[in-house]
């Protein structure tokens, strides 16, 4: 037990790392992912993957995430991935209580889905939980392959979830894995926590821990441990107990900058040597920009699995003309929004006007057409399958596109490389609860023989009109994107 409890009023320790469940953070895009996770499962969304470096969150996420699943779904945990391949079907029957050792693979694999499409007529469902994937040799990846091909006539019968290290993300680059790849629906990245999420991700520990004081982290030591621990939640309730003890010992009840700089000289990992920034940096663009948002996206759809509607999202494969998202991706199809995971809805805020109606005309008389010949046909070659709001959305971005000036301003949301027009109609239906859907505008861009799908919100004159207007979008889309001022000439320039 941690020896300042009592000094600080705190019911249990706040900084422990080993998963505790009702710690779990919900910002910075966790509440997000357990949002698309769970959507994920209980829709036949195919193999779903989260990476994240050592002590990103991703055993916390998975923990919360078998607690939140309904009570007839079976999970199936399994914390040591290095089985071999028929050592993991053996694994997975005795979790069944079926008796599949010793038996060849075809007939345990015949077996085990007589035994899936039984407890399927019974309403069941069953998730496989693989921790360290990582670690799994490329044949036993090959076995789950084979297992998530397991079905009944429409539906899967085993959902399978792979947390890993990012070099999960390489080994399933290989092209002797691009079958199992390929049926990968859904990827997380659990991304470090910025200073600014740091500091909320402190107090949450803190008061869930049962303090009720001031915030006790001072500014400065929250920059320190940010820094020091490179945004991983592990590493930052090491160095945070630290700080802690360290205050404690001199009757202190605030965590100062000299508080802060103890705990990371007493860190073994903090003189370890720092990432170099071009790698950084290459990161955060490729990942936290085309998985984070995907997730974000996916977050608004998921809300609509609280509702009955048809269909859903997003996985997250983002161009690079997509921003780096500040949080969840992050579903578009939820786009998601909002960091908790089950949140009550807020009401949005009355958004800006836009200048002129989306429904406008192409054009107003004699006024010119800004969008070339090609760059309409472009738009118009994706087909919205006969969904009514993304259609309408799209006539409507195509308006606007083709009137207005070059110096007009939108904010974009985020842009998603999950075309699926499904996905983003279920988005819309979402969206309405939150914004005016007459100023969301979806841009279908093409690219090498693909289409990507960038959400923009309103139309305003000058870009510090439309900077107000982001700051009045509601709390959760102000959470869950890293919103861009897109000018339209720039917008046209990329279609």
């Amino acid at each position: 037990m941690a020896l300042y409890l009592e000094h600080y009023g705190l019911k249990e320790p706040p900084f422990r790392i080993t998963p505790h469940t009702d710690f779990f953070f919900e910002g910075a895009d966790r509440g997000a992912s357990l949002e698309a996770l769970i959507y994920a499962v209980l829709h036949d969304e195919g193999i779903v993957k989260v990476s994240g470096e050592v002590g990103s969150g991703k055993t916390m996420l998975c923990r919360v995430l078998m607690e939140r699943l309904p009570a007839n779904v079976d999970t199936i945990y399994i914390a040591t991935p290095s089985l071999a391949r028929d050592e993991i079907l053996e694994a997975i029957g005795e979790d069944l209580g079926l008796a599949l050792a010793g038996k060849r693979t075809a007939a345990a694999l015949r077996e085990l889905q007589e035994h899936l499409i039984a407890r399927y007529g019974q309403g069941r469902r069953v998730v496989i939980l693989i921790d360290e994937a990582h670690a799994m040799p490329e044949e036993t990846l090959e076995e789950v392959r084979l297992l998530s091909n397991l079905e009944s006539n429409r539906h899967k019968l085993l959902q399978i979830v792979l947390f890993g290290q990012p070099e999960l993300d390489a080994t399933l680059a290989k092209p002797s894995l691009r079958q199992l790849r390929d049926r990968v629906t859904h990827a997380f990245r659990m991304r470090p926590l910025s200073k600014a999420e740091a500091a909320r991700y402190l107090s949450f520990r803190m008061r869930a821990a049962g303090y009720r004081g001031p915030e006790v982290f001072a500014p400065g030591a929250v920059a320190l441990i940010a820094g020091a621990s490179d945004g991983l939640t592990r590493r930052i309730n090491i160095l945070a107990d630290k700080a802690l003890l360290s205050a404690f010992t001199e009757n202190g009840h605030a965590v100062t900058l000299t508080h802060a700089r103890a705990a990371v000289r007493d860190s073994e990992f903090a003189s370890m040597k720092p990432r170099r920034a071009g790698t950084l940096v290459v990161a955060s663009a490729a990942l936290v920009a085309g998985l984070a948002l995907g997730v974000a996206a996916q977050w608004i759809w998921m809300q609509e699995s609280r509702q009955p509607v048809a269909a859903v999202d997003p996985p997250p494969a983002q161009g690079p003309a997509a921003p780096a998202p500040a949080v969840p991706a992050q579903a578009a199809p939820p786009a998601v929004p909002a960091q908790a995971a089950s949140p009550a809805p807020t009401s949005a805020p009355e958004p800006a006007p836009t200048t002129i109606a989306p429904g406008a005309p192409a054009s107003a008389p004699g006024a010119p057409a800004h969008l070339r010949p090609e760059q309409s046909e472009r738009l118009e070659r994706y087909s919205p399958a006969g969904h009514r709001l993304l259609a309408e959305r799209i006539a409507a971005a195509h308006s606007v596109l083709d009137r207005a000036p070059d110096e007009g301003y939108s904010i974009e949301l985020f842009t998603t490389d999950n075309s699926d027009p499904a996905r983003m109609e279920r988005f819309l239906l979402r969206a309405r609860d939150y914004v005016q859907l007459e100023d969301l505008f979806v841009i279908p861009l093409e690219g090498a023989g693909q289409y990507r799908l960038r959400v923009v919100y309103g139309e305003f004159p000058t870009r510090d009109e439309a900077a107000a207007a982001g700051k009045r979008l509601p709390p959760r889309y102000q959470e869950a994107f890293r919103t861009e001022l897109r000018s339209f000439g720039e917008l046209r320039g990329q279609i």
